[in-house]
């Protein structure tokens, strides 16, 4: 997938503004393990918390559930904290290079905010 530019993060800010009525997010994120059998030799590395091997997708999705950005696998055995730090999408967040708009004022506030990225499970109660 390609980097996303400003304007997709602008496009998708205005989606959870719009539909959540959260301004200032610009992504959801989650990852799912997915079943695999364990590749030969790969050991323990695949196998996960849920007692069975897996692969995670990672991603990034905007107010209509589209990715936006992937990482697909990690393995089974990382932790979602580790998954991210180690994956392009996390590496980018770091180091300043996803294109992400520059923070702004909230709809009838007076502070520049940065915008966020939500976890998935919280906005999809909304």
């Amino acid at each position: 997938m390609p980097k996303p530019s400003e304007e997709v993060w602008r496009e998708s800010e205005e989606g959870f503004r719009e539909k959540w009525n959260f301004p200032n997010a610009i992504a959801a994120i989650d990852g799912k393990h997915v079943l695999i059998q364990a590749p030969p030799h790969s050991g323990s590395n695949y196998f996960c918390y849920k007692k069975h091997f897996s692969t995670v997708l990672l991603a990034l999705v905007d107010a209509n559930y589209k990715f936006i950005v992937v990482d697909i696998g990690a393995f089974g055995k990382n932790s979602d904290a580790s998954i991210l730090r180690n994956s392009n999408l996390g590496k980018g967040l770091q180091n300043g290079t996803l294109n992400i708009p520059s923070p702004k004022i909230l709809p009838g506030g007076s502070d520049v905010l940065p915008h966020v990225i939500m976890k998935l499970s919280h906005y999809a109660r909304i």
